[in-house]
Formats: structure tokens, sequence, C-alpha cells
């Protein structure tokens, strides 16, 4: 069996990393072909990933990216069915819900390759999110859904998709993060810099909402400022970029570093005091790591980080985020239970079901 594996951004790459470690060492019989569309290009968003994750470097990399959500993923869909009709693979796998994610699936479907959606039935419910647009097409044209929450199995049926195309099998990012937690690295600039373990906020800001609205991304500044906490700001090239483009001034407070390398990430979420994040996937990695979170959007897909009080939406207002930091709640080690986002073997269930629905899709029982 062969599996076409299409990726291109840096949360998608830790998500491979888990399922590629289970086809490559326990499947001698499937062949899996990586296609990196490019969507994240630069070597720190990008190579590091495949270096320290031991991600086998992509068969195929498109070097798409740094232009509009239309541009890209309508380059993408070009360059992605080239790769298809010469690979002819029997599935097509994708990952969350960046335009590399879309792409790859409207590429497959337009074929007639059975796409499969990791990461399926996650909502915000706000439409001018582009991630909500691409999830939510991404689940309707895929064979099968495999969804990390019983939250988002039961958002699938709502929306009319059958139930035998969707499979709980927990979240891989969780798989990710047992596997790695005890080979996490810290920064070699952080001794350098005088801030102590345990007692800084680790900030990550990179969601269009919050980057291309300067009177948002202010507010966060201000609020980060106000708050007089020490404050880690890996920051996103393309913020770096709406920063200096607004002359939003930065509090000496706040230490602004290059992105890190998942290993290095992996160490501060784990030495850190509070993270304050608008990405999905750190929310998921502060509650893996017992640190509270709080989320810098009006809305969350992670529902359920919410419902037992480790994470916190914080309406984007100087004020409130001010507040927020001040107030950080207790541990939240109480909280943790692994069995919200699975077991710890989400992989090995998306690898089984892929290969036991391969005959009912050959046979068009599915798609």
């Amino acid at each position: 069996m062969k599996i076409a594996v299409v990726v291109g951004a840096r949360p998608q790459f830790i998500k491979v990393a888990a399922v590629s470690r289970i086809l490559r060492n326990h499947y001698v019989d499937i062949n899996e072909v990586l296609i990196h569309t490019g969507q994240h290009y630069s070597s720190n968003m990008s190579d590091v990933f495949f270096d320290e994750l031991a991600i086998p470097r992509p068969d195929y990399n498109l070097g798409i990216g740094g232009g509009s959500h239309g541009q890209n993923t309508g380059r993408m869909i070009e360059k992605i069915e080239e790769v298809l009709l010469k690979e002819q693979p029997d599935w097509v796998l994708v990952y969350g819900d960046t335009d590399s994610t879309l792409a790859g699936a409207l590429a497959a479907a337009k074929l007639h390759i059975p796409v499969a959606h990791v990461e399926a039935g996650l909502r915000s419910f706000n439409r001018r999110m582009p991630e909500e647009i691409n999830r939510v097409l991404t689940d309707h044209i895929s064979a099968l859904l495999f969804a990390p929450t019983e939250l988002a199995c039961r958002n699938l049926l709502a929306e009319g998709v059958a139930a035998d195309k969707i499979h709980m099998v927990g979240d891989v990012m969780f798989d990710a993060a047992l596997f790695y937690k005890n080979r996490a690295m810290k920064p070699n600039w952080f001794d350098s810099i005088g801030f102590s373990m345990n007692n800084f906020v680790l900030c990550t800001i990179h969601r269009a909402e919050n980057t291309d609205d300067s009177g948002r991304l202010l507010s966060i500044f201000e609020g980060l400022a106000d708050a007089g906490l020490p404050v880690i700001l890996p920051l996103h090239p393309r913020t770096k970029g709406k920063i200096a483009e607004q002359n939003i001034p930065v509090a000496e407070n706040i230490h602004i570093t290059d992105p890190v390398g998942y290993l290095e990430m992996v160490w501060l979420e784990m030495n850190c005091k509070l993270i304050a994040t608008d990405s999905g996937g750190v929310q998921k990695e502060a509650y893996f790591h017992a640190k509270p979170c709080i989320t810098l959007r009006d809305e969350t897909e992670w529902v359920e980080l919410v419902d037992i009080g480790v994470n916190r939406l914080v309406p984007v207002r100087r004020d409130a985020i001010r507040a927020a930091l001040v107030e950080i709640p207790p541990s939240v080690e109480h909280c943790f239970s692994s069995m919200l986002y699975g077991s710890g073997d989400a992989a090995s269930k998306i690898v089984d079901r892929m290969l036991c629905n391969s005959e009912r899709i050959s046979k068009g029982v599915v798609f």
C-alpha cells in the first residue's frame, strides 16, 4: 500500500513524526511518500523539525509559500496533483487545518483518491478563520476522519457525516509529547537572558485575527508589558513583520527570539510558569506538560480544556490580558488526565484503521 502524506506547516511536522514512526518501523509493506508544500519554508520553521524529530526528508518539496491564502492553495493543488498522478497512491493523508491540508484533500478528491484526515471534527464555529474553512471542507471530502476527542466526533455527526467514516483515535500530539518529553533541549540562549526557570511566561502569537489587526496586536504587547512578568516570545516571521509594519513597541520584559525547534519548545513549555498563546497546538501542549494556559482568542477548538479549568479564553484587550497574567491560576497537575486525548497510541490506531478500510475503499463502499 502506498500513502501520500501532505504537510507544510510546523504543527503538522510534529503530527507526522508520530505517524511516520509507526509506518516506517512496523509496516514494511507500506510505502510512505512525503510531500512538503513549503508553506513554512525557512530553516527554523521547517528543516530543524525534520532533523530533530527524525522525520525522513520529503520526497517532494514544492516550495510554495509566502503568498495569500488563495494564491498558496491554488498553486499547491496544481503541484500536488502532479505528484499524485505520478505516484498513484492508495491514500492521501492530511493533517490539521492549514492551506496545505485543504490543498492536499482537494487534489486527491478530484482524482478520486481517498483522503484520510487526522485531527478531524474540530470546530471553532468562526467562519472568518481560514483554518475553520480548511477543516470543514477537508472533513466533508474525506473518506476517513480521525477525531482526537468525543466532542470532535459529535461535531461531525451533527454535520451529517456518516458514522462509519468517523474514528475516535485520540490525539497524535499527545503521542509526540510522551515520546519527546525526555528529549527536550534547553535553548542555548536561555541562560544568557537572565530569566529563571518556572518564573517566565511563554507566549506565541501567529493567527491573522491577532497579527493583522493593529489594535489587537498592540493590546497583546501592552498587556504583556503591563503584567511586568518576564516573557519569552518565539516569533513567527510573519508576526515579526507585522510588528515592524505597525510600529508596535516591545517592552523590556519581553524577550523576542526566532522560532525554536520542537525539542526546545517542549523544554520552554515544561519550564515556564504560564503559557499565553493563540495556537491550538500549544494549548494542548500546555495541558500535556501541566501548565496553566490563557488563550488570546474569542473562541477555541479545544473547549474541553476550558471546561476543566486548565485553559482560559481571554479577550484581546490590554486590561484583560494584564489581569489574566497577574492572576495566574494554580498548578493544573491535579486536572491532568491522559484519557482526555487518548492513551498515547493514536498513531497506531490511525494506521490500523487505514489498513482495515483499504479493501472497502477500493470497492467504493466508503468513498
